[in-house]
């Protein structure tokens, strides 16, 4: 069970930081071995479903308040309360994301997942596009101040988060970067983005799922939710306080690093 809780911490981390879950549940269980004896190949998706539901939970409870108000004022102000406007410019950035996730995701789950090269060496591209897109780049625009093209902009960039390696919050936040918004801004609606998201990837799962698998394998699947989601917690709160005063330097390096260990791992194994 010590792998579960590895690959399940592994999961609250990388879900918020800009250096994609998916590729980093990929590497350490399948490439690393990492919970492998638990997690077979008729449980991998199933189990990452389950993560991601914990790390969703962890979204939704940090900031209810924020989600609430929106929902609240967007049903009775619409576009004319700041509010109101940001919970309308969430449902218009989720909708290409969720209409190309429908359309090619098993696709993808079926050419890319096991490409381990391709996953590096979007892990390196990602790192460096982030950094770059980030580096000496204006921050004079708040959430307040985005537009709905905006909104439709960063959403379509979750796209290529459908390939594991890009990152869901590394592709958003460099897009709202480029867009000029403040950092902690920028990482503050990729987590409202990550909840329809992931919810509807949830659903999407629990619909084609076989519930036996799950009756049979509870404590896996109920360890892995409940870490995902207390240290997806922490995750949020720490790293919105971390972007106050840091760039994404630190990420870049670890994601290049983590690119080419993975590449040279491939050649000598």
């Amino acid at each position: 069970m010590i792998g579960i809780i590895i690959l399940a911490f592994i999961q609250g981390i990388a879900e918020f930081l800009p250096i994609s879950s998916s590729a980093h549940l990929i590497i350490f269980r399948d490439l690393f071995g990492i919970g492998k004896d638990l997690i077979n190949e008729d449980l991998s998706l199933t189990f990452d479903v389950a993560l991601h539901l914990g790390t969703a939970l962890a979204i939704l409870v940090y900031f209810f308040k924020d989600f609430w108000n929106m929902f609240i004022k967007g049903i009775t102000k619409g576009v004319k309360d700041s509010e109101g406007k940001m919970m309308w410019y969430i449902i218009a950035a989720t909708i290409p994301a969720a209409v190309v996730g429908v359309l090619f995701e098993d696709t993808i789950d079926e050419h890319v997942r096991d490409k381990f090269w391709l996953i590096a060496i979007a892990l390196i591209v990602m790192g460096i596009i982030i950094y770059l897109v980030d580096k000496n780049r204006p921050r004079d625009r708040d959430l307040k101040k985005m537009t709905l093209k905006d909104a439709i902009i960063i959403g379509c960039s979750q796209i290529f988060a459908l390939i594991p390696g890009f990152s869901r919050s590394g592709t958003t936040i460099a897009a709202a970067r480029g867009l000029k918004m403040e950092r902690e801004d920028a990482a503050k609606f990729s987590f409202y983005l990550a909840e329809p998201v992931v919810l509807g990837a949830v659903v999407l799962q629990l619909i084609t799922i076989d519930f036996s698998i799950i009756a049979d394998n509870l404590a896996i699947f109920g360890i892995g939710i409940l870490v995902s989601f207390v240290v997806g917690l922490i995750c949020i709160k720490y790293l919105l306080k971390y972007l106050k005063k840091n760039d994404f330097k630190l990420f870049m390096w670890y994601r290049v690093a983590l690119g080419i260990i993975v590449l040279a791992y491939l050649l000598i194994k």
